[in-house]
């Protein structure tokens, strides 16, 4: 099966800024009224928009999911075939010209929903656009920007949506921004007014999103419809099928101290040329690199980490380099004497109030068997491990190589803190960059 996949292509995929090393102009955050949104990270597949189909043209996921077991590929998965079954019965409604339920697939880091759902859009009979959920926000963010001044500039996006694609893809999901959560409120609704098909992933089911947060009842609105039009399946089979063994190739190194660093030959190796200091411009802002040669970007932690980059940022990185080398990476467990004071304490908590309850990004998967936990008080680097978060996410999604160069073990970088839970994501993805099939498919 070939990918299909089509970048820079559909709705408002002309991309303007970006990054520049010489002339200092950065990712430019909004469009003009005279251009289009620019939609980095998502990726569509050109079908008819509606069927009926040529059913030759796709095969059945559920016959290309059985090959790669056959292949040796996979782990027999109870809850994988599961879900390649409603993935199987929603390709051939759509291939058939039935307007089709969607399917949001949960459940705990590893457990196969995102690949599953690049198989879906593999196999897909109808148009279909894959996004992961930030760079979808970004692109709604931008196009409500766009189409300021009209009476319902929602209504405007999803008809815009609509009439591209039959299927929106996407990958997880996750609320916790009160724009985001305001606009999806609306949105929701208006997408599946449209009869766009939605396929997505999460850590979440549905009724857990946005929990607690502020103004949730705004986003009330998005949960039920999201109920009534998508099948609800859990995918947790009992087991990390990124941690399945494979040929190891090496991306996290540990620098004690007093040691050589090994980024230096790393950075060679990969583009050719020694390392020279450079200076990026990204975003409006100055990136200081240690090394910069074609597609290798070489930087220390506190510059990516530590600056006030966000996610957009790194998926700018992503957009213009396919190697990315990070160095001095420190522990980023907070010390003891800085939880509950100071830049590690919560901002909207007094010391001695009680704790915030867990219920993050992986945690929301357990919470029901394991019950409420009460959080750790943020630490001074949490808006840096945030931040590592962020970057190690858009590298995984993109499979762009990350390569580490740390003071400590990868299982010592952030063992407890406040975003312990959504760090188990991240550790997951780090192991599975260290082999050698990352970069390639994408297999559970």
């Amino acid at each position: 099966m070939s990918d299909g996949y089509k970048e820079g292509e559909g709705t408002g995929d002309r991309i303007g800024g970006g990054i520049d090393e010489a002339s200092g102009e950065g990712l430019q955050p909004h469009p003009g009224p005279d251009r289009e949104a620019p939609s980095l990270g998502s990726q569509r597949l050109d079908r008819p928009l509606h069927g009926p189909l040529n059913q030759s043209r796709c095969q059945p996921l559920s016959l290309g999911y059985q090959a790669l077991l056959e292949e040796g590929h996979l782990v027999a998965d109870a809850a994988q075939a599961r879900a390649v079954e409603a993935l199987d019965a929603l390709q051939q409604e759509l291939a058939g010209g039935v307007t089709s339920r969607g399917l949001y697939l949960w459940g705990p880091v590893g457990r196969g929903k995102t690949w599953l759902m690049d198989l879906f859009v593999e196999c897909s009979p109808v148009t279909v656009r894959r996004w992961h959920f930030h760079h979808f926000m970004r692109w709604v963010h931008q196009r409500q920007f766009y189409w300021r001044g009209q009476p319902d500039p929602l209504v405007r996006l999803a008809e815009e949506l609509s009439a591209e694609v039959g299927v929106l893809c996407l990958d997880e999901v996750f609320v916790e921004d009160i724009a985001d959560a305001m606009l999806l409120g609306g949105l929701m609704q208006h997408l599946f007014a449209r009869r766009l098909t939605l396929v997505a992933t999460s850590n979440q089911p549905p009724a857990e999103l946005y929990r607690d947060g502020f103004n949730r009842e705004r986003f009330l609105p998005a949960i039920a419809a999201m109920q009534a039009h998508l099948q609800v399946l859990e995918l947790d089979g009992g087991q990390d099928h990124r941690r399945h063994p494979g040929d190891v190739h090496q991306r996290y190194f540990v620098r004690r101290a007093g040691d050589p660093g090994i980024l230096s030959e790393q950075f060679v190796r990969l583009s050719g040329r020694a390392a020279t200091p450079r200076t990026l411009a990204l975003g409006g802002r100055k990136l200081e690199a240690r090394g910069l040669e074609g597609q290798v970007l070489w930087c220390d932690f506190a510059a990516l980490c530590e600056a006030p980059l966000a996610a957009l940022d790194f998926i700018a990185l992503c957009d213009r380099f396919d190697t990315l080398l990070l160095g001095e990476v420190p522990c980023l467990a907070s010390r003891p004497d800085e939880d509950d004071s100071g830049a590690g304490a919560a901002p909207d908590r007094q010391p001695g109030a009680p704790r915030p309850i867990a219920r993050g990004t992986e945690d929301a998967s357990e919470r029901v068997a394991a019950g409420d936990r009460v959080l750790p008080p943020l630490g001074a680097r949490d808006d840096s491990v945030r931040r590592f978060i962020a970057l190690v996410d858009e590298c995984y999604d993109r499979r762009v190589p990350l390569v580490i160069e740390a003071s400590v073990a990868m299982e010592e970088l952030y063992p407890d803190g406040y975003l312990a839970f959504a760090f188990r994501r991240t550790l997951s993805r780090l192991g599975e960059m260290q082999l050698a099939r990352f970069g390639q498919r994408r297999l559970p």
